[in-house]
């Protein structure tokens, strides 16, 4: 688990940001209906983020990311990833998302990642990038190989996809927890040497002590690191868009 059902993002809200936001169902290609939550600022937003959440899917946390990205003038969508065996219905926390992560394919993944870009790209975006965590941290690198045509790739403590370096294609931004217990500092390191010797655009941050997770409010003592996390975020976007 990434991330308690009541946990938020440790990013302050911009007040007076005139931003609106929209509880979505999407379809993606091969038919799937899902669950998204989108948010826009008023104003024209050039780059827009395509949120991939941790394990359990959509749920407030990923919504409220949604509104930050939106409040400093990005479009953003943040979708769910087992319309295929859920719905697209809202879910408790009592959700047990196990069984249908299980069920979930990359392909499956990526189909709705297009239906995401393709939302995002409607409303004028024209530079668009995928910002994940844990689960979706993986997917979001695997995105930047799915002909989406990013301008970028975003991943908070993702398992690196080292099997798939070949075919990645960067910009990439990787943001590891230096004491992440699932994720060891020599699984990071290889992800960095094996894009470096593949050519492929990239910066890998490790922080030292953080663990799985760390980019949670709840995790006060951590907020030195997100507080990096989230700059390092919004200076790659805009030095790519």
């Amino acid at each position: 688990m990434c991330f308690d059902a009541d946990s938020l993002p440790p990013i302050p809200a911009v007040s007076g940001a005139a931003v609106s936001h929209d509880e979505l169902v999407l379809e993606a290609a091969d038919g799937n209906r899902f669950a998204a939550f989108a948010a826009a600022p008023d104003g024209p937003a050039a780059a827009g983020i395509v949120i991939l959440p941790d394990v359990r899917g959509l749920y407030r946390f990923y919504e409220e990311l949604a509104l930050r990205f939106a409040e400093r003038g990005y479009a953003a969508v943040a979708f769910d990833y087992y319309g295929r065996t859920a719905g697209a219905e809202k879910r408790g926390e009592d959700f047990e998302y196990a069984p249908h992560r299980e069920q979930t394919t990359p392909e499956g993944i990526q189909a709705d990642v297009a239906a995401c870009v393709e939302y995002i790209r409607d409303r004028g975006a024209t530079s668009v990038f995928t910002v994940g965590f844990c689960f979706g941290g993986r997917a979001s690198w695997l995105a930047s190989a799915a002909g989406h045509g990013l301008a970028g790739a975003v991943g908070f403590y993702g398992r690196p996809p080292l099997d798939d370096v070949p075919r990645l294609r960067g910009p990439l931004l990787a943001l590891q927890g230096g004491a992440d217990a699932a994720i060891p500092h020599e699984d990071n390191a290889a992800f960095d040497e094996a894009l470096t010797a593949a050519g492929v655009e990239h910066e890998l941050v490790e922080y030292a002590g953080a663990p799985h997770s760390f980019f949670d409010r709840k995790q006060s003592e951590f907020q030195e690191a997100s507080d990096d996390a989230w700059r390092r975020t919004l200076e790659f976007i805009d030095a790519h868009s």
